[in-house]
């Protein structure tokens, strides 16, 4: 029997080859390393500034403005989104708006960006450089449009970059332009893209959610805390992603500093009761977190996430038939209690029996 091929990528699904250009350019700009050589204060401007934009990326992009997991007031939630847009993702609105909107949907046909529904390429890049999400969902925005500073630098989201770019050429020249902006933005790109793609792939899953995030050290390492992706589905606006004390989070980190000084506060933090849920699975969803998530072709992955989620509800629902069959007896118990010689022992007695 032949697997049916997959169907053809809608047409606004498709990769726009002159939308995208600048994409592959500023990759291909990275070959120019070979020319300028690496120069010891270029490589740690790159790698300061991945650091620096990476922050902006998950401290304010996505704690802050996606899910509102701390307060600020409005000058330093400005200076968040101008860090933020620094790494040429869009405009905030835009970034904060989808990622909402893909976690309402997260892994199911809506989703726009799951490796399970189109493909791992689909979720790393090819949902940015299709023209089909171009547009901010102002509609799932609507706390922060209201700032007419936002709109501005969503709408001119360029600017930062672009300044960045001018002020490394004139600080340090062709060499540090490449480096710094160059190679530092590439790798900040594909470290960014790995959540969307990787962190629903290789990695543990602790807790149970309605898609296949999973928690991943490497990931969590290269993003400053986001590659506990499993822990961050299942309370999703929480400021630290890592809970225990060997996930290391490094935004959260620094938001705690910054709280300190009050600059941010109101950090929210997950409950106790939310951190251990995972010990009161059955041994039956245990096994389910535990399955791996096939990537080499979106259809494969959409029925082992089919037959695993099935799995689930079928242990869950044979827990659920057990309480209530307990609940029963339990009831008829307590009933005939009521016509049992006053010697008789107590319902709860009797139960301890069976």
């Amino acid at each position: 029997m032949q697997t049916p091929s997959p169907a053809l990528p809608a047409a606004d699904e498709r990769l726009n080859w002159l939308s995208s250009i600048p994409f592959f350019a500023v990759h291909l700009m990275c070959l120019f390393v070979f020319a300028v050589g690496a120069k010891p204060v270029d490589v740690a401007v790159c790698v300061g500034l991945y650091v620096v934009r990476m922050w902006g990326i998950t401290a304010g992009f996505h704690r802050y403005f996606s899910h509102r997991a701390f307060k600020t007031g409005r000058v330093f939630q400005f200076i968040l989104a101008f860090v933020g847009s620094m790494s040429a993702q869009k405009g905030v609105l835009w970034w904060a708006a989808h990622h909402r909107h893909h976690h309402r949907y997260s892994d199911q046909a809506e989703d726009i960006h799951s490796p399970l529904q189109k493909g791992f390429w689909w979720s790393h890049a090819g949902w940015i450089l299709s023209d089909k999400y171009n547009d901010t969902r102002m509609e799932g925005i609507k706390d922060f449009a209201r700032f007419p500073e936002l709109v501005w630098l969503n709408r001119f989201h360029l600017v930062p970059s672009v300044l960045l770019a001018v002020a490394l050429y004139f600080i340090g020249g062709f060499s540090m332009l490449v480096w710094g902006f160059f190679v530092s933005t590439t790798l900040l790109w594909h470290g960014t893209f790995t959540i969307n793609s990787l962190s629903h792939i290789f990695g543990k899953r602790r807790y149970k959610t309605t898609d296949t995030s999973r928690n991943n050290w490497l990931l969590a390492l290269l993003t400053l805390g986001e590659g506990w992706h499993n822990n961050h589905h299942f309370h999703q606006n929480t400021a630290n992603q890592g809970w225990f004390w060997w996930e290391v989070d490094l935004s959260y980190y620094s938001l705690k500093v910054l709280s300190w000084f009050k600059v941010v506060e109101g950090l929210r933090l997950p409950s106790e009761a939310t951190k251990f849920a995972f010990q009161k699975y059955t041994d039956e969803e245990r096994a389910a977190l535990a399955a791996p998530t096939r990537f080499w072709g979106a259809s494969g992955a959409r029925a082992q996430f089919v037959a695993t989620k099935a799995a689930g509800d079928a242990a869950r629902a044979a827990s659920d038939a057990a309480k209530a069959a307990g609940d029963k007896v339990r009831e008829a118990l307590t009933t005939a209690a009521d016509h049992l010689p006053t010697s008789a022992p107590p319902p709860s007695a009797m139960l301890k029996r069976r």
